[in-house]
């Protein structure tokens, strides 16, 4: 059985962006599936240039027709919520914009600035029978 454990990173090509891992929690929701949570931290520099962030999770296992939540916070405000698929081999990918350009101006605003809290939630089929 492949691993359930979610390999997140943000990056910019090039990655001026940062991600640390730091808290993965599961939690039944009944006898087949389970919740799993990962809550990790994203800086974005003041002095970025770049337009995209991504956030990518590698192949893992997970339940069909259950979609991936991405949840944005500065401190305890939320700022941006996202849903994405899985891909077949359970990885996924969202793209963002972190900065963006006033069409009347020219003035490029950061839309993403300084420390964030993401949590990622996915639906995972449970490896140990709860019968």
């Amino acid at each position: 059985m492949a691993s359930i454990m979610t390999v997140f990173g943000i990056m910019m090509i090039p990655g001026e962006i940062s991600a640390d891992s730091n808290q993965v929690t599961i939690t039944s929701i009944d006898e087949k599936i389970s919740l799993e949570k990962t809550i990790t931290t994203m800086n974005v520099p003041q002095d970025n240039k770049l337009p995209w962030g991504t956030i990518r999770g590698e192949a893992s296992d997970v339940v069909e027709r259950y979609p991936i939540i991405i949840q944005f916070y500065k401190g305890e405000d939320p700022v941006h919520f996202a849903q994405v698929d899985a891909k077949g081999d359970g990885s996924y990918e969202y793209k963002f914009r972190v900065r963006n350009v006033d069409l009347e101006t020219g003035e490029a605003i950061n839309i993403f600035e300084g420390d964030y809290t993401v949590k990622i939630y996915k639906v995972i089929p449970n490896i140990n029978d709860l019968a």
